[in-house]
Parts: C-alpha cells; structure tokens; sequence
C-alpha cells in the first residue's frame, strides 16, 4: 500500500505520501488508516515517525484520532482552513479592515449563489433569522444572530468550499466583528441603517434576485468601511 522512503525527517515524507493518496483517490474521507505498526513496515520507517506523521496530519486537520477506533482520514473540516488562515492573518499584522474586504469579495458570490439556488424551507429559515434579528434588543445576541445570518447565507450558497472559507475567516473575525459593530452601532448610531441593508440582502435572495442580492452585500460592507474609515 505504501512506498518505503529513505531521507532525512522521515516523518515529512510519511505526510507528503498520504496527502498525494488523498488527492490520487487512493484515501477518501472516513478511510481508516492501517495500525501504526502496518503502517511503519509498509513505509519502512519507525512507529515513532509514523506517530509524528499522524500527529502532524491532525494539526492540519487531515487526520482524526478516534479513541480506541485508531486514525481516520477527516471529513474535510473547516478547522483545516481556520489554522494556516488564523496563523497568516497574525503573521502579516492583518487589520480588522482586511477581513471586511475579503468578506465582501467571498459574500458578494455566496449571496449571488445562494439566490439562484435558495429553496422554500430555506428562505423561510432565512427569513425567521433576520426576523429575529429585528426584534432582539439585546447586543451579544444580536450579534450573534449577525454571524448565523452570513454564515447561513454562505451555506446556501451550495458550494461547499466557498462556505467552509467563509465559516473559517468568521473564526478570526469573530472578536473583531464585537469589536467593530459595538464601534459602529454606538459612534455611528446606525442600526436602523444596518437593520435595512440586511433585510435588503435577506428579500432579494429570498426572491431569487441575483444581482440585487450580489449590490447589497456590496452595499452591507461598502457601508461598515466607510464608517469605519471616517
């Protein structure tokens, strides 16, 4: 099953040939990989490098270890992107304004997306969400309602790598999205504002308009920037 590898940092060579099975078809998501031991003489390596490998492979969210059940390849978590996301965005000194902008690009073609593609219980479901968010005076949950109504959204767009990039970034956007609206809703005093840009953006996926539901994300982040750059 395996090829033996000779090299220094064997354990890398262990996690670069599981990942080419991965991407070869070879190992598909909830495969259970051989015992450490099997796996050790098919590579011809130690236990403890294939441990290393393991390890490393669920550090990148490509391995999950089942208590007693032994290692199986993960069912595409969204905590594989979160990680190298979370780690660049600190690395390069990344600013709140940053993350706004790339949600603007990503959410323009989940909303367009997701009013092509919106079904009946969908749309309801969407609409209940904002219909709470209208009614909640309360600010943590009203933020809260915030990230479910994007993320929603982004999962109705059926593309399920656009969804787990947008679920991934509201990770690392999540303390800055406290921070940035509480600024926004109590310097600007705009909530009727908002209030309106989201239920521009909840009808016109709701009715199926793509290119109004694509202007009113635009118009939903276009607003948050200009705010905040005043």
């Amino acid at each position: 099953m395996f090829i033996p590898v000779q090299n220094k940092r064997i354990y890398q060579h262990v996690v670069e040939q599981i990942q080419e099975m991965i991407l070869d078809g070879q190992l598909n998501s909830g495969d259970r990989l051989p015992s450490e031991r099997t796996m050790a003489e098919q590579f011809a390596v130690s236990r403890n490098s294939v441990r290393e490998a393991i390890r490393t492979l669920e550090i990148l969210g490509i391995v999950e270890s089942r208590q007693g059940g032994g290692n199986f390849i993960a069912a595409g978590k969204i905590d594989c992107l979160f990680e190298p996301l979370s780690i660049m965005f600190k690395l390069t000194s990344g600013k709140f304004t940053d993350l706004l902008e790339l949600r603007r690009s990503l959410e323009v073609e989940a909303a367009s997306l997701a009013a092509k593609r919106i079904t009946k219980p969908k749309a309801a479901k969407l609409s209940s969400l904002i219909d709470e968010l209208k009614q909640t005076g309360d600010e943590a949950r009203s933020i809260e309602l915030d990230k479910q109504f994007h993320l929603l959204i982004a999962e109705f767009s059926g593309n399920t790598l656009l969804s787990g990039f947008l679920h991934a970034i509201s990770r690392i956007f999540e303390q800055a999205v406290r921070e940035g609206r509480k600024y926004i809703m109590t310097s600007f005093s705009n909530n009727q504002t908002l209030m309106r840009l989201h239920q521009e953006l909840c009808d016109a996926i709701v009715h199926k308009k793509v290119e109004a539901a694509a202007a009113a994300v635009q118009s939903h982040f276009d607003f948050i920037l200009d705010n905040l750059r005043k």
